[in-house]
């Protein structure tokens, strides 16, 4: 298994909303992916604490949906709010097949990273097995 950490520094800004922040990190883990061996296998993702990576469409729609969703079920002014969004999303943790070095997505399938906290962090690390 080879790992990786890395800090965000190529991701684009997919959306900045009021209670979430959503960065495209698909160029960042293309390129780690370029350097490491082995050449195909399973990329695990994972961001820091409070956020979380997601495979994804690009669609400003759906983050205002997801924002409004996560508003709806746990206000801003909810104590322990990340505890529960956590509850609610799943693991922070993404699995992506590659082959040849390159992500196996869909056409317009990209790799996000999730802030719940509105904070611009964009700290993740990816360990690849193959």
């Amino acid at each position: 298994m080879t790992s990786i950490e890395t800090h965000g520094h190529a991701e684009t800004l997919a959306a900045v909303l009021p209670t979430l922040q959503v960065r495209d990190i698909t160029g960042d883990v293309a390129a780690a992916l370029a350097a490491v061996e082995p050449q195909s296998g399973i990329a695990f993702l994972r961001g820091e604490p409070g956020t979380l990576i997601r495979v994804q469409e690009r669609e400003s729609g759906f983050f205002c949906d997801v924002e409004e969703l996560m508003s709806r079920f746990v206000p801003t002014e909810q104590g322990d709010r990340l505890r529960y969004l956590s509850m609610l999303l799943g693991p922070g943790t993404e699995q992506v097949p590659f082959n040849d070095r390159k992500l196996c997505l869909g056409q317009w399938q990209r790799v996000m990273l999730f802030d719940l906290e509105g904070q611009s962090r964009s700290d993740w690390s990816l360990s690849v097995v193959g």
